[in-house]
């Protein structure tokens, strides 16, 4: 249960109500009326919750749990606990993530801060909410419904779509975000790239003209860091999830609906296919292909192009079916050595 000093709750719905908002069909529809007030944990919910079961290991939380109601996929329904009404079907997180949402939408209360420091000729959307403490640099355009955190900076002409939300500190320049954006705390978006020219006598730094180019729905965790391009934009696909601490080079081209998660490095110019799934602390090399669907595993060194729809994993990153009969192959040696 959320602390109330942190997060809003909505009024309370009945079952029938939240069956309609995920298409799920109750157990006994006679407890369709039935009010919830609140979501819980299994172990944590009470005669006014609802909770959900989605991974197994949690079975026996579940066939204990108090709670009024609970999101489970049909085939659980022979162990639940007696009482607890069901809300049946084939996907319980992403059902339990929709009446969640519902119980605590996220709203933008506020309007532009006196406090704020905003330039010349900004458009600023209408609804949108600009804190204390924030910065927009001249020409910045801020579609409706937006929200900007106290001490943000717009540099000059950067342009935000409606719904979006730029996190506290974060810093943007030379970019174009889509709508319905999340931008958290800490991020730095647009600044010069890792570029320049060796020579004896000292590096030469290569002007970096080029933009970031965000599209919708995107999530940039906080503090990554997405450097513009060099000349070429640096571009983010819609749909597109990145955790916290990411640092992603100039040039990359990162695809549609991509999941890249913490510590993850993309140098320059590498192309991330649509729906690639990239795990924790892996790093890419520069100008490399990442095909569409392709799974990197945690903590791998990418030297080489994947295939679309490949698994690779290790350093240096190999298809991850190789990668387990070395492991295997290793484990034999040291078996015969001892």
């Amino acid at each position: 249960m959320a602390d109330s000093k942190f997060f809003s709750r909505s009024e309370p719905f009945t079952i029938q109500q939240l069956a309609d908002l995920v298409q799920a069909e109750i157990s006994d529809p006679s407890k369709a009326g039935m009010i919830i007030s609140d979501v819980a944990a299994l172990d944590k919910a009470g005669e006014s919750h609802i909770s959900f079961l989605d991974n197994i290991k949690y079975k026996d939380m579940f066939t204990q749990t108090k709670a009024a109601a609970c999101i489970v996929a049909p085939e659980y329904m022979d162990i639940a606990p007696s009482g607890t009404v069901l809300l049946m079907t084939p996907k319980p997180y992403k059902a339990y993530a929709h009446i969640a949402q519902a119980f605590y939408p996220a709203t933008i209360e506020g309007s532009v801060s006196e406090k704020a420091i905003i330039g010349t000729d900004c458009d600023i959307g209408e609804g949108s909410v600009i804190a204390a403490g924030a910065v927009l640099q001249d020409g910045v355009k801020l579609g409706a419904g937006s929200f900007v955190d106290s001490g943000a900076v717009l540099g000059r002409n950067v342009e935000i779509g409606q719904g979006s939300r730029v996190g506290a500190n974060a810093v943007l320049s030379h970019c174009i975000v889509g709508d319905h954006v999340n931008i958290y705390p800490g991020c730095c978006i647009g600044q010069d790239g890792f570029g320049f020219a060796p020579d004896p006598a000292g590096f030469v730094k290569v002007p970096q003209l080029g933009r970031v180019i965000i599209g919708n729905g995107v999530e940039i965790g906080s503090n990554t860091t997405i450097d513009r391009g060099a000349g070429p934009d640096t571009e983010i696909g819609d749909g597109t999830w990145i955790d916290n601490l990411v640092q992603i080079g100039h040039n990359v081209k990162i695809g549609r609906s991509c999941i890249i998660i913490s510590q993850v490095g993309i140098s320059g110019s590498s192309v991330i296919g649509d729906y690639a799934v990239i795990a924790g602390q892996a790093g890419i090399a520069g100008h490399l292909n990442v095909g569409m669907g392709a799974r990197i595993g945690a903590q791998s060194g990418v030297m080489r192009d994947v295939p679309a729809g490949e698994e690779y994993i290790g350093s240096p990153a190999m298809p991850a079916r190789q990668f387990m009969r070395q492991i295997a192959a290793m484990k034999g040696l040291i078996k015969k050595k001892n």
